[in-house]
């Protein structure tokens, strides 16, 4: 019995040290507006407005670790985080599978707590993916083999840290890595045009009434090139929550600049189908895409650039 607990307690304390929640800034956020931090929850453990943005890693066990990390961004159409089911269930599953993992609770765009909201997500997201590089070294991570993985709202965040990594938002980022090393995007937001967006989200992020600038700025299906990085991408075609044009026409833009993309659509299932099926099922084609695409091994020529064919 003695020893029974004792194998508890340590393998308690192995998960303990293996999540650690840390803020992605020493202070007020550059661009920030000082304010009260109004953060709430609800029963589902999903977040809504909050002025400090953080990270939370979960690192799997050292003997286990391929090298491969991603930050993952829960969506909520930038008006709530879904954190649990869209983020830690997301974690957990790939720290077992030797993959670094991190949560990123970003701030949801606001007058409120930012200077620029159309912005603010992106800095946020920019600057989490510099934090998993610099620290890289200490949490036993290949710089070359960090990914994002975003949902919905979190899913046009990804593809947007995917396509803008070249424009840094903050000065101080210019001249770093700021590009995923691959794309996993799940049912995703990508454009910002009246006929395709989310409308809730295109509100949230661009305001009631946008400019073309930034409509055209934040549809990230416009915003492709041939150093976009490889991409995986899920949707259903009767989603009545975000369009499956969305997921479509960012294919399409792959496929035109060359760059390796695969596709899976379902024909039934709508917005949020895979937090109805078991984490572990769904996920092994993310699991064989990564190990097909070089991601959980070093030494892939598209990982330097090179022109190595996926299959």
């Amino acid at each position: 019995m003695r020893a029974l607990l004792t194998f508890c307690c340590c393998l308690l304390a192995a998960i303990a040290n293996a999540q650690t929640t840390f803020p992605l800034y020493q202070s007020l956020p550059p661009g920030g507006i000082a304010s009260p931090d109004e953060e709430t929850k609800d029963k589902d453990n999903n977040r809504f407005l909050t002025s400090i943005p953080t990270l939370t890693s979960y690192l799997p066990a050292k003997d286990n670790a391929t090298g491969a990390a991603v930050l993952i961004i829960p969506g909520g159409g930038y008006h709530v985080v879904v954190l649990q089911k869209e983020g830690i269930n997301i974690a957990e599953y790939f720290a077992k599978q030797g993959i670094a993992a991190f949560v990123l609770k970003y701030r949801l765009p606001s007058d409120k707590i930012m200077q620029d909201k159309s912005s603010g997500p992106l800095q946020d997201a920019q600057e989490a993916i510099k934090i998993i590089r610099a620290r890289a070294a200490e949490w036993n991570i290949d710089t070359a083999r960090v990914g994002v993985m975003g949902f919905s709202a979190g899913g046009h965040l990804a593809s947007t840290l995917g396509t803008h990594f070249d424009r840094p938002v903050l000065a101080a980022n210019a001249g770093l890595n700021l590009r995923p090393d691959f794309m996993v995007l799940v049912y995703p937001v990508i454009s910002m045009e009246k006929d395709l967006t989310h409308a809730g989200s295109r509100k949230y992020l661009l305001g009631e009434h946008p400019d073309e600038t930034n409509i055209k700025y934040y549809s990230n299906d416009r915003q492709v090139t041939r150093h976009t990085p490889p991409t995986l991408l899920f949707h259903t075609g009767d989603d009545k929550v975000v369009d499956v044009d969305n997921t479509l026409t960012f294919y399409q833009a792959l496929r035109h600049q060359h760059v390796p993309a695969e596709m899976h659509i379902y024909p039934e299932g709508d917005h949020g189908f895979v937090l109805k099926l078991p984490v572990e099922g769904w996920m092994q084609i993310i699991m064989k895409w990564l190990g097909r695409t070089g991601m959980l091994n070093p030494g892939n020529p598209l990982l330097q650039g090179g022109t190595g064919q996926l299959y």
